[in-house]
């Protein structure tokens, strides 16, 4: 633990352990320390006995641990292109990358985040077993089978360890594997502080999990189901903690206002506040049509100037399309709201090329800016887009996306036409998206081809030049659009509960 960072939690003091362990994070240590997930992982390990654990990261300089000493390796796999520093940190350590290219003296490697739980095929050879969902309890209980079952062979630790629920061993060939779904019994919460966090000495608290409106591109909503709240008393006492050690506060969850009691708890710090003491408290989304001008109250007193509002589409049509179902006099009316309570701005984000998507859902999305900005001119609005992505698990999975030409005549035209009235517009790089939407519904076959685009370099042309040599047709796993019965790669995962919504426009695509 470095010396300018508060440990919120009482480690094991044991460190002469016979059991070692490397929680790795491919990004740097900043990034590490505002990853919420990431670092309860590191907690709830740290706190058991008998279990010597350090973190490490992509710029970590000096490990206590050696690498021969290491035991076990968990990688957290949360963005689609980490597999190149997870090359990286691997090959930095001499390991192998490839599972079947390593014999005893190396550690067991495994992995758990949203990438490798949606469709964990594409990396089905680097990874000798993977946690599919939520791995907060699972976790302690594979590192005590691993941590048992250490004189063992690996083949019997696998065994072993695919017993369990939600664990995934490729060696194996399991057939079926069920996500695991964890009841929020406790609050989960930003166990480490430190001035080095890329949001430094912020406490972040997840008040929920999952999201109920089930957008038909969303992983995060699909992937979290169901929607889950932690009880407000534990909210309230995680606030109460947290302000013992910083006055930042940050409240986490897809579906925030979504909280039965979430007016009280912004009551709660509002008053905090109004009685004197200095809190800065920010949210990481807010649904448009739940914007109410006592939760407003408080994000403003707390030194919020602006927040960020996903309507994804400038069309009612088209929202409904996606199952955002958000009307133009809602958004008009969360508008209206946030300037009469004094906040500063919003940033709309929307994504480009969704389903059905036509020239008049653009205009539309530009006519919709002139409209805010006509009639509340001092108001500022900025948009912020992405390009569509099918992701594994969704009911979008089917459908492949536009050609990147098109996509990036689009973005031309929306920059251009918002420009002319005063609007800041950024955009996500379409070339980069189409190299996600080829990971995303990626198969057992990638191994090689990954590979060779990390010895390439991992740019976008090492992709093209590595798909080519290794004979991977990009373009079938980015633009084509399924058939509803066909057998994808990641079938045999169960993501359970919930029918996926999958508007009629979008079967007669799938159908077609």
């Amino acid at each position: 633990m470095s010396s300018n960072e508060i440990c919120l939690y009482t480690p094991n003091k044991n460190k002469n352990s016979g059991f070692n362990m490397w929680m790795a994070f491919p990004g740097c240590e900043a990034f590490s320390l505002s990853s919420l997930g990431y670092l309860w992982m590191f907690k709830s390990i740290d706190e058991s006995e008998d279990v010597n654990i350090e973190r490490i990261c992509s710029d970590t300089q000096k490990t206590e641990l050696r690498a021969d000493e290491i035991d076990l390796i968990g990688f957290s796999f949360s963005f689609d292109m980490d597999f190149l520093t997870i090359f990286s940190m691997l090959e930095k350590y001499a390991i192998p990358l490839k599972s079947s290219e390593r014999n005893s003296n190396h550690p067991l490697i495994f992995a758990g985040g949203p990438v490798v739980s949606a469709n964990p095929e594409p990396y089905r050879e680097f990874f000798d077993f993977i946690i599919i969902g939520d791995g907060e309890d699972v976790n302690l209980k594979v590192v005590n089978i691993c941590k048992s079952n250490k004189n063992r062979g690996k083949s019997s630790i696998l065994e072993e360890i695919s017993k369990l629920d939600g664990i995934y061993v490729p060696s194996l060939k399991q057939t079926r594997v069920k996500k695991l779904t964890k009841r929020l019994e406790e609050c989960i919460y930003t166990p480490i502080l430190s001035a080095n966090a890329f949001f430094p000495h912020t406490f972040i608290i997840e008040v929920a999990r999952g999201c109920a409106n089930r957008c038909g591109f969303c992983l995060a909503s699909y992937l979290n189901l169901p929607l889950r709240f932690m009880p407000y008393q534990d909210v309230i006492d995680a606030i109460d903690e947290g302000l013992k050690h910083t006055n930042k506060i940050a409240l986490l969850g897809a579906q925030l206002s979504a909280h039965p009691q979430f007016e009280q708890i912004c009551d709660y710090i509002y008053k905090k506040i109004k009685s004197g003491q200095k809190i800065e408290m920010s949210v990481s989304s807010l649904r448009t049509d739940s914007i109410k001008p006592e939760i407003l109250r408080t994000l403003i007193a707390a030194g919020q100037k602006n927040i960020t509002l996903a309507i994804e589409a400038g069309s009612e049509r088209l929202r409904k399309v996606i199952n955002k179902n958000l009307t133009e006099e809602q958004i008009m009316q969360a508008v209206e709201i946030a300037a009469n309570e004094g906040l500063k701005g919003f940033k709309f984000y929307g994504m480009l090329g969704l389903p059905t998507e036509t020239q008049n859902d653009i205009d539309e999305m530009i006519t919709l800016a002139k409209k805010i900005k006509n009639k509340y001119k001092h108001f500022d609005i900025s948009f912020g887009f992405s390009t569509f992505v099918p992701k594994a698990n969704t009911p979008f999975q089917w459908i492949g996306r536009e050609s990147t030409k098109t996509l990036e005549e689009k973005e031309r035209y929306l920059k251009k036409e918002l420009h002319k009235i005063g609007v800041k517009a950024s955009f996500s790089s379409a070339k980069w998206d189409y190299w996600q939407a080829v990971l995303s519904r990626g198969d057992g076959s990638f191994a090689d081809f990954l590979i060779e685009t990390y010895r390439q370099g991992g740019k976008l042309g090492a992709f093209r030049s590595a798909a080519k040599k290794c004979n991977i047709n990009a373009d079938t796993y980015a633009f084509e659009t399924y058939e509803y019965e066909k057998e994808l790669p990641w079938d045999f995962i169960e993501i359970k509960p919930g029918k996926p919504f999958l508007s009629e426009e979008c079967k007669k695509l799938i159908s077609a």
